[in-house]
């Protein structure tokens, strides 16, 4: 996975057009001319439950542990906030959308510093980003979805990020200086094909962990049974 995304981005690996053609060379932009910040909220654990509610919370350990690249709440367990909480003046324009990118701003660790994930499906939810989050919204017409999460992961993205991280114990990034990064973005049916190769076979290889899960936990079953 990572060596097809990493000569993806690298640009070693191009798509052609219908034509036999390559794409359009990419062009370079700076995170902040081609993304908005949206407001976020800062509510704790103790705030979100699992049981009910009517809006759904992305809380920034969530991102570091349990998330993957591309957010489809179909197939999430998503945390709701508290009904006693009021969310009454949270904005419209603040509540997550297709194609948005969560980022979580904290970490203990250079590696995880602004890990990011990118909204690909609601699932008809309404969701806002949460405690020590950004919440990045891309301008229209500029990425194709599913996209941005792949291409946040690459690692000219990350070493950018991490080299933008500010703190000791705790490192942090801000949107002022997560819009120093620099993106090189291919034209949206490149986008489009990009980010299908990379879906497609991250989808074979969690398909294929779960045969090892089952095939493990029936072994461990099995050999129970011999020693009984």
């Amino acid at each position: 996975m990572k060596g097809l995304s990493e000569s993806l981005f690298n640009q070693k690996l191009r798509f052609k057009n219908e034509n036999g053609e390559y794409f359009p060379d990419w062009r370079l932009g700076k995170l902040g001319q081609v993304f908005t910040f949206k407001v976020t909220n800062s509510y704790s654990r103790d705030k979100l439950n699992y049981h009910e509610g009517y809006v759904k919370n992305i809380h920034y350990g969530d991102i570091h542990t349990k998330y993957g690249t591309l957010l489809n709440l179909q197939n999430e367990s998503t945390p709701y906030i508290n009904s006693d909480v009021n969310i009454s003046k949270i904005e419209e324009e603040n509540y997550c959308k297709i194609g948005d990118l969560i980022v979580a701003d904290a970490s203990e660790d250079l590696k995880d510093v602004g890990k990011s994930i990118e909204v690909v499906n609601l699932n008809g939810q309404k969701v806002l980003a949460g405690l020590h989050t950004i919440l990045a919204r891309p301008l229209h017409n500029i990425f194709s979805i599913g996209f941005c999460g792949y291409l946040f992961k690459s690692e000219k993205i990350r070493q950018q990020i991490q080299k933008e991280a500010q703190g000791s114990k705790v490192l942090s990034i801000s949107t002022t200086r997560l819009s120093n990064v620099l993106l090189e973005i291919p034209a949206l049916e490149e986008q489009t094909k990009i980010a299908l190769s990379l879906s497609v076979l991250s989808d074979k290889i969690d398909t294929e962990k779960n045969i090892l899960k089952k095939y493990k936990r029936q072994r461990v079953y099995l050999l129970k049974k011999l020693f009984i």
